[in-house]
């Protein structure tokens, strides 16, 4: 049996974890100076965009994990409800880095060719659609597709958009937190009840404007396309990137010596979560790229085309290698999944798999190609991964210090998780 005097003990946050953490970010602030000032503008905002997006979507699968454990009422997850809690503390902060990268981007400009070849003024993120006069006939920016679109697609409602999202995920999210902490302090069910309710509003509000969130922060970089299967299978990135990352933080905190009730059992499930959700992301990537590419219709097509460029095509398979044949291969045993290192190796693979398909659905309609295949991936890349990296394991441990109880001791369903066994 698990004591009181076990949950009570806090995460403290200090040594090379603190230290490393610091390391990193001044790698990443080192890599965000060196792509500006050789001329990579372009470059260096699409790749921060990436990781802003990429640390929200974590942060939202964190809400979007609380919110299904309490409408499913699911008892094995109650003694590990903490470690997602902690990414949705990080939200609020997430979704500032990331509108605040949105923003620069727009209204920084620089020179370069719009789609018809003339040279102009345009904005270092959302080219196509954020430039002055792309909806004015008769502009050297006009562009009759944009201008079809404009009702949707404009500055000010495109804003009012992103801060709706992520303020709505951001409160409901910190509600739930709020009622857990609560529920440490008062017992009962009455926290829970709420926790419920509010679950089951947050899964309605996110299941219709998580599409939307994604179709405005990535699909619309290339707005000349659209897929009504490209919010869907992102989301399916967000769900297997986001176990992922729990089960390192929680490896990682049971090697430090904390969650001893944390047991192969737990790692087990969260393995099949990672299995079965990467998975059905494949399921998607393979339906969304197959339909387009058998019907072969231009307006569609040109999507993959451009990723089948020499200089992306390695990359395009290599996405769907680590990131379907990884956890297929090495996650379909049994035993596989009860072993902490098996499980940690699979979570730093997908962890880049998933940055790789980021990277692949951004990259070709900003940057679009450099030189060679090689030197698509280079020192800005990987200088503002580990920045943010940096980044988010710094506000995460120091957040997750702040809890006063590493598991909600007072769930109704605590005892159920203690004594999981499959």
């Amino acid at each position: 049996m698990i004591t009181q005097n076990n949950f009570d003990k806090p995460f403290v946050f200090t040594g090379k974890a603190k230290i490393w953490s610091f390391i990193m970010i001044a790698i990443g602030i080192a890599g965000v100076l060196y792509g500006f000032l050789s001329g990579s503008g372009e470059r260096t905002f699409s790749n921060l965009l990436l990781m802003g997006y990429y640390f929200v979507s974590v942060c939202i699968f964190g809400v979007c994990f609380c919110a299904v454990q309490y409408i499913s009422q699911a008892g094995w997850s109650a003694s590990i409800l903490r470690i997602p809690q902690v990414l949705v503390k990080l939200l609020p902060a997430a979704s500032v880095i990331l509108l605040v990268i949105i923003s620069a981007g727009i209204f920084t400009t620089h020179s370069g060719k719009n789609e018809a070849g003339a040279t102009t003024i345009l904005p270092y993120l959302y080219k196509l659609w954020a430039l002055k006069g792309v909806t004015t006939p008769g502009n050297v920016n006009y562009d009759p597709i944009i201008a079809g679109k404009s009702i949707y697609l404009n500055l000010p409602l495109f804003f009012v958009r992103m801060v709706a999202y992520l303020t709505v995920y951001s409160i409901m999210g910190r509600l739930l937190v709020k009622y857990s902490v609560n529920e440490d302090k008062i017992g009962g069910v009455f926290n829970y009840k709420k926790s419920f309710t509010l679950s089951a509003a947050f899964i309605a509000v996110f299941g219709f404007t998580v599409p939307l969130f994604v179709f405005d922060t990535i699909m619309s970089l290339e707005a000349h396309w659209f897929s009504t299967l490209f919010g869907w299978y992102n989301l399916l990135g967000f769900l297997a990137t986001g176990f992922t990352v729990i089960t390192l933080i929680i490896i990682y905190l049971k090697e430090a010596g904390y969650l001893p009730w944390v047991n192969e059992n737990h790692l087990h499930t969260l393995g099949i979560q990672i299995f079965g959700f990467s998975i059905f992301w494949t399921y998607l990537w393979f339906e969304q790229f197959l339909l387009m590419y058998y019907s072969n219709l231009p307006e569609e097509a040109v999507y993959f085309y451009k990723r089948w460029e020499p200089e992306f095509n390695f990359w395009f398979w290599l996405n769907m290698t680590i990131n379907f044949c990884g956890p297929f291969f090495v996650l379909m045993s049994r035993d596989s999944k009860r072993k902490v290192k098996v499980m940690k190796a699979t979570c730093f693979l997908l962890i880049g798999g998933h940055w790789l398909d980021y990277w692949l659905m951004i990259m070709p309609g900003t940057t679009g190609p450099q030189s060679h295949w090689y030197t698509e991936i280079g020192v800005i890349e990987g200088s503002v991964f580990i920045g943010f990296t940096g980044l988010f394991i710094y506000m995460l441990l120091n957040s997750l210090s702040k809890f006063k109880a590493l598991a909600p001791k007072n769930h109704p369903f605590l005892q159920e998780s203690l004594s999981l066994h499959i």
